[in-house]
């Protein structure tokens, strides 16, 4: 996939229809209304963004639906959606506001059947499957659930392989080992992935500095990085990311 232009993606954490950000969920701080940051990223050069629903809750679908709506209507980059999709209907109320992706998690490893249900009824280009990783030993990766503390016991590799042959169209891999170190991503985990599918997938958990996220591009095979605080908190301008990764013979969109 090198020949595509790699994209820079900020992650938007919503709950109760604020942008929020903490550690593991803990001692959230407001980081501003939706809209508005993802007009800022819209302008910024952002190629996408992702927006994370923490509370999920059914109060919280609705209210990640009204969210959505309303940013569809200032940004025209591609939106993504995550947290707490479990139905078919699900996907359906967000496409229809205007998101373009959803991404999946546990409803795919309590299910595995909604991948291929979700990409048949809409496509696999709506369809990204959230591999929450953590490493067991050197070269084995195991799913967690529940911000880490649950070991499936499911082989990430593996998983990967199963989430593409029923149908996703991105993987969006996050490394509980780096997220929220800011210390780089996990590109050991993510250039073996890239190794057994054959769709983009989207780096995520480690951002600090630009250093790692042109090695997401280099040593981990990513075809986009993820990341948040970096960007809320403006430690990183987006355009001085791609002017960076440009310099380094990286594709990027500017």
């Amino acid at each position: 996939m090198d020949y595509f232009a790699k994209r820079i993606i900020p992650c938007l954490d919503v709950n109760n229809g604020r942008v929020v950000k903490g550690v593991n969920f803990v001692g959230l701080r407001d980081a501003g209304d939706p809209v508005e940051v993802a007009k800022r990223y819209n302008i910024e050069g952002a190629d996408e963004i992702t927006f994370l629903d923490i509370g999920a809750s059914h109060e919280g679908r609705d209210t990640i639906v009204d969210v959505v709506r309303e940013v569809a209507k200032e940004v025209f980059i591609p939106l993504t959606v995550g947290g707490g999709i479990r139905e078919l209907s699900d996907i359906y109320n967000l496409l229809n506001v205007g998101c373009d992706k959803v991404s999946i998690n546990s409803a795919a490893i309590k299910r595995p059947e909604f991948i291929d249900e979700g990409a048949k009824r809409f496509g696999s280009q709506c369809i990204v499957v959230a591999i929450d990783a953590k490493r067991i030993s050197d070269n084995e990766w195991h799913i967690f659930t529940h911000g880490g503390r649950n070991d499936t016991g499911i082989d990430a590799i593996e998983w990967a392989k199963e989430v593409y042959n029923r149908g996703a169209g991105e993987l969006l891999i996050t490394s509980m080992d780096a997220d929220g170190t800011k210390a780089g991503f996990d590109n050991d985990l993510n250039a073996r992935i890239n190794d057994v599918v054959n769709i983009p997938i989207i780096a995520s958990g480690g951002a600090g500095t630009m250093k790692h996220i042109e090695e997401a591009f280099t040593l981990g095979n990513a075809d986009a990085a993820l990341a948040a605080s970096i960007f809320h908190f403006k430690e990183i301008d987006i355009m001085d990311l791609k002017n960076y990764l440009y310099d380094q013979n990286i594709p990027v969109r500017r």
